[in-house]
């Protein structure tokens, strides 16, 4: 416990070279999403001076007693809860500090909550959690049963993670978080400690399933097609991300009648941001190059 929230500790190993981590984890031109596919939808950095600076670090190199230390703000969206099926928006502090430390680079990421939460929503997993595809309702509540009613919140969240070599030879990146979360509704804490753990696997197998497969485009590929897609017109972009929510809707009709509510309220995407419709675009062109059921067919990337 800390602040009033319950707190884990969860460590994993990833196969993969500490300047490929961060070259995939921390690249302007790769959002987030695509190495935290099961917990995140998407994430954004707000412009506060040197905020889309924080995101180039996998080009820096640390120097013995010269850390390097930015700041800035991201605005997120995470993927429906394994516990309520209920996602969440909010906006985090980020520090990212990279200093080098007995002959190894090493990686320190804080982030902190800055209010509480938007209210949660209903979402759906649709099929394996390993799959990476959710719908995501414009609804209130929980998918729950007995939790329809709920307005939840996640009233506060913060994190540190530590990434490093095991040792400066390895070809392996060990990663360990620390993670706090006060979450529930009428103020009150309904996360556990258990809750807090599963949410760390699930964040570890996905990461550890796209950085380790030997499908893996390299970076620069991933690069390239961000670039590409970031630079059509937002009417065509429109287009491509109707589609998604379509083929998502679609699919959640099938397995739950939480698909059919929201067909009658009309599409619930009106305003979302190029930055997510890049990040959500990108992860089902990730999907069809690990090898992964995609919801949208290769010519619609």
């Amino acid at each position: 416990k800390l602040r009033n929230a319950t707190g884990a500790y969860y460590e994993f190993d990833t196969r993969i070279e500490f300047s490929r981590f961060l070259k995939y984890s921390f690249n302007r031109q790769i959002p987030s999403v695509l190495t935290n596919p099961a917990s995140l939808r998407y994430s954004q950095w707000i412009d506060q001076g040197n905020s889309k600076n924080i995101s180039s670090i996998c080009n820096l190199y640390a120097k013995d007693g010269q850390p390097i230390v930015m700041h800035g703000l991201e605005h997120v969206c995470i993927t429906p809860d394994l516990n309520t099926g209920v996602y969440y928006k909010y906006d985090l502090k980020k520090t990212l500090i990279l200093l080098k430390h007995k002959g190894r680079q090493v990686l320190i990421s804080v982030s902190k909550q800055t209010d509480v939460s938007d209210v949660g929503k209903k979402g759906i997993i649709l099929g394996s959690d390993n799959d990476w595809n959710y719908y995501y309702s414009a609804e209130t509540g929980s998918t729950k049963t007995g939790l329809g009613w709920v307005k939840s919140y996640i009233y506060d969240y913060f994190s540190v993670g530590v990434y490093l070599p095991p040792n400066s030879s390895s070809s392996m990146v060990r990663s360990g978080v620390f993670s706090w979360i006060r979450a529930g509704w009428s103020g009150i804490n309904f996360a556990e400690t258990r809750h807090v753990i599963r949410g760390l696997q699930r964040y570890a197998r996905s990461s550890k399933t796209v950085l380790e497969s030997p499908k893996l485009p390299p970076p620069n590929q991933v690069a390239s097609i961000y670039l590409k897609l970031s630079s059509l017109p937002r009417n065509v972009l429109d287009d491509k991300y109707a589609a998604l929510q379509q083929a998502r809707l679609q699919l959640a009709s099938r397995k739950s009648s939480i698909g059919t509510s929201a067909a009658k309220q009309g599409n619930t995407y009106n305003g979302t941001s190029k930055e997510q419709i890049l990040s959500e675009l990108m992860l089902e062109y990730f999907k069809m190059n690990l090898g992964k059921p995609s919801l949208l067919a290769n010519k619609d990337i």
